[in-house]
């Protein structure tokens, strides 16, 4: 399988999060036609329509959204981010199907960086 192409510094993927994925599955598809697959506890993708970057239903006790930004060298970018005034959250890791790292922006917010994108910007 491959992954779609995504350009460098767009945005890729994204996680919403909350605690009931029962509930956060037929809310996506219901209201905007989301593909909903589970993947395993706690864990399920959404495909939304093509163009668009797809997600995943992540379940944590808190609600959130967090972006994924394609970004073409994983260690510039964190170091970018620490440079700007943001801090890593969790460092560069392959998942066996990406590599990423999470960054907090100055007003905390969580970003997932993932290496990739091509370079046009």
């Amino acid at each position: 399988m491959s992954l779609p192409t995504h350009p460098a510094f767009g945005i890729g993927h994204f996680d919403v999060a909350g605690p009931d994925l029962a509930r956060l599955g037929p809310f996506y598809a219901d209201v905007f036609g989301w593909q909903v697959a589970p993947r395993g506890p706690g864990y399920a993708q959404l495909q939304t329509p093509e163009g668009s970057p797809n997600g995943a239903l992540v379940e944590q006790p808190d609600a959130s959204v967090t972006l994924g930004i394609m970004v073409p060298d994983l260690a510039r970018a964190l170091a970018q981010a620490e440079a700007c005034g943001g801090r890593v959250e969790m460092p560069a890791t392959d998942n066996g199907w990406v590599c990423k790292a999470q960054v907090r922006d100055p007003a905390g917010n969580l970003l997932t960086l993932i290496q990739g994108g091509d370079r046009r910007a």
